[in-house]
């Protein structure tokens, strides 16, 4: 059997649902392929050797004609049904297809009429002034390709991962660590401990009385896929989802440098440096060399690396060189007490089975109440949101009777009737201002139209922020981390809209939204906007989503004050914007 790693495996069906779509076949084919390289590349275990047990069928998406492809995989190195669309379309065409704005057909047509077959080819003809010629292209075109070409685009996806996939595999790996009888402290370091958005590779820092036994135990995990290295000072290890795991072992009163070195991020560490050349100091993941002794400073925490600077310790999420130091210097202003997921006391955002949601009204109030939650606001999709199921006003009327009855059944618990009312491209909402005006609560998003201009989709969202019964906005930007670009929007008027109105603005906790991002949640916080943190939770296991809200909060330097669901119900609701318009 040949040796396949899950990302080979995962590369092959891309590479097949990309030969499909450039053989014309039915979306739904491609789909099928796109999806199955999506549950093989985040399996934890091989899935060629899985296919080989008949046991790949357990994996999301995968059939048994996939299996089967998974087997002739493992056997050959190869898929028969790839080597013949190859013969076809040759594999550089796949990078054309892949640049923006292009497509398959498209590379198509550059293709059949200029034998274009790669990026280099592609150049050239652009160079030559070919793809102005064709017609669907003109000038415009091929200046916006050459321009990509020669800022490097190739046609690759980004090779960062989601925080929460990372943290679960970095959480999993730094546990099994930590188990093993030789271990001592173990700790995450890098972009992952920093809450970062999206992770590159795992960085794990660890003191051991045996390093080299805990170096072996890293690679010797069921997830790991490949060793590089393994002795006294660690390991290189690559799991089964690609992701790269560097595992370095120190001696412990080394532990506290090490770990703040490779926290990062560079810009914290570089200023740390560089304010520590003007006191005589040289600082490394070594440890803290006085120029004036000659002595070397080794730290067994963090909170001696940062004493012997003279800072107070600064929090992972914060240091990414924005005034952090400035703010932890002894004698300074001082650093923030920033938010924790325990101070969060409500949820302004879910969904149920009414809409797209996996939960009825009352599975999702009693989920909430479980998890020491206060209140929760019931959000279905209205009619516009552009996809799955919506609910029509008479529906809404009668769901705020049912909230109502079953808010009167929970006992130290406040159930609200709300909506998540899509913004229309003037700015209009989906209800009428009498049912808006009954509800509870209203969150306002955009769902349809993200191409819509600047100048626009601001103006389109400030009509919704000056709504009288819009309390919040919803993921402001509509990102999607990693995949989708925020559409384009002055979000400094959005901010000091929403300030003026009395519009809370959301951090959107789902881990591929975290919009607001950091940036704009701090200035919205400076501007004296309030903040909400919600998991859009559409099933109950989704309320756990809500750490990734906090962590981007923390990032944003933000306390439980500026944070308005940390409130009790009696205290928040009169912040609302219609308590205040009532009032």
């Amino acid at each position: 059997m040949a040796d396949v790693t899950n990302a080979q495996a995962a590369a092959a069906f891309d590479e097949l649902a990309d030969l499909y779509e450039l053989d014309g076949a039915a979306q739904y084919r491609v789909l099928a392929y796109r999806n199955a390289a999506k549950a093989v590349r985040e399996a934890p275990l091989s899935v060629v050797s899985l296919a080989a047990q008949g046991r790949a069928t357990d994996l999301p998406g995968i059939g048994t004609t996939l299996q089967q492809k998974l087997r002739d995989l493992g056997e050959s190195g190869d898929i028969p049904a790839a080597q013949r669309l190859r013969a076809s379309y040759p594999t550089g065409l796949i990078a054309v297809m892949h640049l923006p704005g292009f497509g398959p057909k498209r590379a198509r047509k550059l293709h059949d009429e200029l034998g274009i077959d790669s990026l280099e080819r592609l150049r050239a003809a652009c160079e030559q002034g070919q793809i102005r010629k064709l017609k669907g292209f003109g000038p415009k075109v091929e200046e916006s390709l050459l321009s990509a070409l020669q800022a490097g685009a190739d046609g690759s996806p980004a090779p960062r991962i989601l925080l929460s996939r990372a943290l679960k595999l970095a959480e999993q790996i730094a546990g099994a660590l930590r188990n093993h009888p030789g271990a001592g402290d173990v700790e995450v370091a890098g972009s992952a401990r920093r809450r970062a958005d999206s992770v590159k590779d795992l960085d794990i820092v660890a003191t051991a009385a045996d390093p080299v036994a805990l170096a072996h135990s890293l690679g010797e995990l069921e997830i790991v896929e490949s060793v590089s290295s393994a002795g006294d000072a660690g390991a290189r290890v690559v799991t089964h989802t690609g992701m790269k795991v560097d595992l370095k072992v120190v001696e412990p009163d080394q532990f506290g440098n090490v770990l703040q070195h490779f926290t990062g991020s560079k810009a914290h560490n570089v200023a740390l440096r560089e304010a520590a050349v003007r006191r005589g100091l040289h600082v490394s993941e070594y440890g803290i060399l006085d120029d004036a002794t000659g002595q070397t400073l080794r730290c067994r925490t963090e909170e001696e690396v940062y004493a012997a600077l003279g800072y107070a310790w600064i929090p992972p999420e914060l240091r990414e060189g924005r005034g952090e130091l400035e703010a932890a210097a002894l004698g300074g202003p001082g650093l923030p007490e920033l938010v924790r997921l325990e101070d969060l006391r409500g949820e302004l955002h879910a969904h149920t089975t009414a809409s797209d949601g996996r939960h009825t009204m009352e599975e999702m109030a009693l989920a909430a109440r479980a998890r020491g939650l206060e209140y929760l606001a019931i959000t279905d999709h209205s009619a516009s949101h552009g996809f799955g199921n919506h609910v029509p006003a008479d529906e809404l009327e009668r769901q705020i009777e049912r909230a109502h009855e079953l808010d009167e059944r929970l006992d130290d618990f406040k159930l609200l009737i709300g909506s998540e009312v899509n913004i229309g491209i003037d700015g209009s909402l989906d209800y009428p201002d009498e049912l808006l005006e009954r509800l509870d609560w209203v969150i306002a998003s955009i769902h349809t139209a993200f191409r819509t201009p600047e100048a626009e989709m601001t103006a389109r969202m400030v009509a919704a922020i000056e709504h009288p019964w819009v309390d919040a906005i919803g993921h402001p930007t509509g990102r999607k981390i990693e995949t989708r670009q925020p559409y384009a929007i002055d979000m400094e008027q959005v901010i000091a809209a929403a300030a003026r109105t009395h519009t809370m603005i959301e951090i959107n906790a789902s881990p591929d939204r975290r919009d607001l991002n950091e940036l704009h949640a701090r200035a919205a916080a400076e501007a004296g906007a309030l903040i909400l943190i919600d998991s859009d939770a559409h099933s109950k296991a989704n309320f756990e989503l809500t750490r990734y809200g906090v962590y981007t909060a923390r990032r944003a330097w933000l306390t439980a004050e500026q944070v308005a669901n940390t409130r009790s119900w009696e205290d928040f609701a009169p912040l609302r914007k219609r308590a205040r318009n009532r009032a």
